[in-house]
């Protein structure tokens, strides 16, 4: 029986959970998610998680932050004022809002807080700070 290496395209199910147990993702109700081991598509603990599986093999695995998306960084969040938006723009918490950085490039913003005077807006993946949780079953090594 083969077993996943690097460079080979794999079709997985994975259910994905913080450690208190809500789940941020799953594909079981949707199609098998695919990609290409080592060509970085994923996060690389996923990805190290997934080497060495036999077809139709099951595991749960614990990812730490920093094989995930990275430790939290509090100088990507920010405290603006509501004049310092977009004017169609309602901030509500977890909205997105994309706004150009300084250096020209845009930014992804997610909102945490909102106030009368201002809003909080945080440029932090979502997940980062967090230790994983995955419950992966490989489906078929393509």
């Amino acid at each position: 029986m083969d077993t996943v290496e690097r460079g080979d395209t794999v079709k997985i199910h994975y259910t994905g959970r913080l450690e208190n147990g809500m789940v941020f993702d799953c594909t079981t109700s949707r199609s098998p998610l695919i990609f290409i081991i080592g060509e970085g598509e994923l996060i690389p603990g996923f990805e190290e998680a997934v080497m060495g599986m036999k077809t139709g093999e099951s595991k749960k695995v614990k990812v730490p932050a920093d094989k995930a998306y990275g430790p939290y960084h509090e100088d990507l969040a920010m405290v603006v004022g509501h004049d310092q938006l977009p004017e169609d723009f309602e901030p509500q918490v977890g909205e997105r809002l994309e706004m150009p950085h300084e250096m020209g490039y845009p930014i992804v913003y997610t909102v945490t807080k909102v106030s009368d005077s201002t809003v909080t807006l945080d440029a932090n993946h979502i997940l980062a700070g967090k230790d994983l949780i995955f419950e992966i079953q490989l489906v078929e090594i393509l």
